[in-house]
């Protein structure tokens, strides 16, 4: 996921930091500068594929380099920074929102790791009073807008300080370091140097940050005998949801096993939770590289053929290829009851990747695939006639809230409209007998399973009344019906699921 290294440049980062076993003066920002390229380090051998951005901040934000995968830009401009006043962190927020916001839009999970010295200086009162704003907003159910926390994207927001952990500026800035990563509410974490300050207890600071949150995900492809290493970027967080009664919770497998494939039209486009470029892991290597499927012959393919990573068979590869030609995705367990769909995915005329997208867990969570453990070989219906094979998209056995004909009476013109009606087939009888019992049984169990029991007694009342003011020329069952309606309104059974059917007549067209 991006992520945006705001560093304090405030007139405080050039103190002199006296250190055990070292003559030579060096000053705070030295060891913010050593941290910071042992991150972009680790980050340019695990991390490849991350955007970084570095911005600083004072009494005014820079960005000095925009989002980009060229760490070594980022390391070279550490040393040729220039340091101004004071440190206001509510512009250095600020400047981090517009920045992601132009970039990425409010749908990219993001961090923050914000580099300082601890030391708050004039600044910690007007934090106080933002933050005391803040929960003082939030209780009275007000959006407070004047200050940039939350964000509104998902973002961790970490903070390093580059100080000993018994200054009296940092015990002071702890608290208010912390409240601000608890009002983003994405998490994030407040890293201090263990002992005393030093290179070696500031590098450690950083990498410790490295494993918890750029730690890459190493993991085994299956698929029945064949197997492959594979990486996946960005690397897979723990799923965590809160439902109406429980807490659902998963973490993904290193074993990712191929149940079976699937025809894209069948598949469609289902929702996924978070989605992973797969990369093959080379053994020998370092670097790793993503299986690309060229589209367009290049000229340099007697370069490429004498490329040695060209040469080692790779099922990733295999893989990848074969769902491209074959329009198919493969459905793959990840561990648990939680389930994705490997696919090939260009993002270019040129070139595609393998692609993983991870759905929510549970077994049926695309409704027109059924349960995931009901899934089986197609060569299971050989043999049967093409009309007893089930196929997709499969119905759902239920009938889902929407497709029902629901009643609705938030206004008094719905219930109005539901009785006039039942009213106009009335004045038809019998020609619209079934049409008038199926409105009216439609009016009944709305009543009954809203304890509207006033509105059978009203629509007895009226149907009585149509029984008097039918015209002479009307069929004599129609006076009949309306009657026998209006006594089972008022000394029917209360039970909704039995509906009320027409009475039986020697005048009825049906006898």
């Amino acid at each position: 996921m991006p992520t945006v290294i705001i560093l304090d440049t405030s007139l405080s980062m050039c103190r002199p930091v006296q250190m055990a076993d070292v003559s030579e003066p060096y000053q705070f920002r030295n060891l913010a500068v050593h941290g910071l390229t042992s991150l972009l380090d680790y980050m340019n051998i695990n991390c490849k594929l991350e955007f970084v951005a570095f911005m600083t901040f004072s009494s005014y934000r820079e960005t000095i380099v925009p989002f980009t995968r060229d760490f070594d830009n980022i390391k070279g401009t550490l040393i040729q920074l220039e340091y101004y006043d004071r440190a206001r962190i509510k512009k250095a927020l600020e400047g981090v929102q517009s920045l992601i916001m132009e970039e990425w839009g409010a749908g990219v999970p993001c961090q923050v790791i914000l580099v300082t010295d601890g030391l708050l200086g004039p600044e910690i009162d007007s934090l106080k009073a933002d933050i005391e704003n803040y929960f003082t907003a939030t209780e009275k159910g007000m959006d407070d807008n004047s200050f940039p926390l939350p964000f509104p994207f998902p973002c961790k927001l970490h903070v390093t300080c580059i100080a000993n952990s018994s200054d009296p500026c940092l015990q002071t800035a702890l608290p208010i370091y912390q409240k601000l990563i608890d009002i983003n509410g994405n998490g994030g974490q407040v890293f201090i140097p263990d002992g005393l300050l030093s290179f070696k207890s500031v590098q450690g600071i950083f990498m410790k940050l490295a494993d918890l949150y750029y730690k890459p995900f190493h993991g085994v492809l299956h698929c029945g005998n064949l197997t492959s290493n594979v990486s996946l970027s960005p690397p897979p967080e723990p799923f965590c949801k809160h439902r109406d009664f429980d807490i659902v919770k998963a973490e993904m497998s290193t074993d990712i096993v191929i149940c079976g494939f699937i025809s894209i039209t069948d598949v469609a486009s289902p929702p996924s939770h978070s989605r992973h470029l797969v990369l093959p892991l080379q053994s020998c290597k370092e670097e790793t590289k993503p299986p690309v499927i060229k589209l367009e012959n290049c000229e340099n393919t007697d370069d490429e053929s004498a490329n040695e990573d060209g040469k080692q068979p790779s099922f990733c590869v295999l893989l990848h290829g074969s769902l491209k030609v074959e329009g198919m995705v493969a459905i793959c367990h990840l561990g648990g009851d939680w389930y994705g769909m490997l696919y090939s995915w260009a993002d270019s005329k040129k070139k595609s990747n393998l692609m993983l997208s991870a759905f929510e867990p549970g077994n049926e969570v695309i409704p027109w695939l059924g349960s995931f453990v009901n899934l089986g070989p197609v060569e299971t219906f050989t043999g049967l006639p093409s009309s007893e094979v089930p196929t997709l998209p499969i119905k759902p056995s239920e009938k889902r809230s929407y497709a029902q004909n629901c009643v609705v009476w938030i206004k008094q013109s719905g219930l109005q409209a539901d009785i006039q009606k039942i009213l106009r087939h009335a004045r038809k009888l019998p020609e619209k007998t079934q049409n008038f019992y199926k409105e009216l049984n439609r009016l009944r169990r709305a009543a009954l399973s809203f304890g509207f029991y006033e509105l059978l007694d009203g629509m007895a009342t009226i149907l009585d009344r149509e029984c008097t003011l039918l015209p002479g020329s009307a069929h004599p069952d129609a006076a009949l019906q309306l009657t026998h309606c209006a006594n089972a309104l008022r000394n029917g059974s209360d039970d909704y699921n039995t509906p009320l059917v027409p009475l039986r007549t020697k005048l009825s067209s049906d006898d």
